[in-house]
Parts: structure tokens; sequence; C-alpha cells
């Protein structure tokens, strides 16, 4: 490759994917639930799409990057399987009792109990659910966005997002931790 190719690679590069970097990371960090991991995927996305510039268009960077990155993870996690059973030695730290402020809303919010039930419904979700609800409500990504990271259309992170926070809302509501749905105290607003 000549020094002007190199300069136009360079220059394409440094314009439609320097800025999505910390997008990608973001959406890397979802996707693996680890800070490491999240930094290894969007490298090798990074090394990808710095090999194929030269053939990016230079539209819809965001979604070209994207799909570099989930064809990065799932190339990774075929490799990894089968996966490594998570150490049993290791226990969840354990929280005292509720105390008077759990009862009002904003006890609830600094609650580590309430903490660890949202949690139990998140991890309790499908992974397409827990995906689009990590992208959209946690990492505060468009809809737009969250559909090109997941490769499906607007519609579907929609509705699983929809699906998603009403097993949420189900799951919080049979540990007692919120009403449950048309018991008469919820508002419709």
């Amino acid at each position: 490759m000549g020094s002007d190719a190199l300069s136009r690679s360079d220059d394409a590069f440094s314009a439609y994917v320097l800025p999505e970097v910390e997008v990608l990371l973001r959406v890397a960090t979802s996707i693996t639930r680890d800070p490491v991991d999240a930094e290894d995927l969007v490298q090798e996305t990074l090394i990808r799409a710095y090999r194929a510039i030269d053939r990016f268009d230079g539209r819809h960077p965001r979604a070209w990057l994207f799909t570099i990155m989930r064809n990065a993870q799932r190339n990774r996690v075929r490799r990894k399987r089968p996966e490594l059973l998570r150490d049993p030695d290791v226990q969840m730290e354990t929280h005292g009792p509720v105390t008077d402020a759990a009862d009002e809303p904003e006890g609830q919010v600094v609650d580590p109990l309430f903490d660890a039930a949202v949690q139990a419904a998140l991890d309790a979700l499908p992974a397409r659910f827990r995906g689009v609800v990590d992208l959209v409500d946690l990492q505060g990504l468009p809809y737009k966005d969250a559909a090109a990271a997941l490769g499906v259309p607007v519609g579907t992170v929609m509705s699983r997002l929809h699906r998603a926070r009403g097993r949420i809302r189900d799951h919080l509501a049979a540990e007692g931790i919120v009403e449950p749905p048309g018991s008469g105290k919820e508002t419709d607003r």
C-alpha cells in the first residue's frame, strides 16, 4: 500500500471509527458483561475495522462497526465453548434486614435488597431480553443504535424491551418489592 493510500485509510479511520470508540466500549461492556473482555472486543473490532476501512463506503459507520463487533463476539464465543462454570466457592455478599426507609420509594432505590432483587430480575431474563435492557435502559443507547448493535430491526428492540420490562415488574411483584400489576394501587400515567 502506497503512502497516499495509507494516508487515506488513516484519515477514513479517524473520521469514521475513532468518534465511535466510546459507544463501542459501552456496547461491548453490555454484550460481554466484563470490562476486560469488553476492551478486548473493542480492540478486535478496531483492528478489523482498520483492515477493512478501504472497503467501507462511509455510510452508517456505527452500524458497520456494530456488525464487525457482533461478528467478532460471535467468533470469540465459539472459541470459548464449552464455557467454564462459575467458581462455586464465591458467594454473593448478603445484606442485613430492611430498614424503615426501605418502605419509602427513595429508600427502595438505594436499598441493597432492592438492588439485589432488580439484579436477580435482570439475571432471570433470557439473553435476548437482557441485552436490550442493558443497551437501552442501562447504557442509554437509542433504539436504532441498539438495533444495529444486536443486528435486529428497531421494532424487535421495542418489542423485546416491552416484554423484558414486564418480566422485571412481574419478578419484583413476586418478590413483594412492588405492587403486582392490576392491584389497583398503581397509577396509569
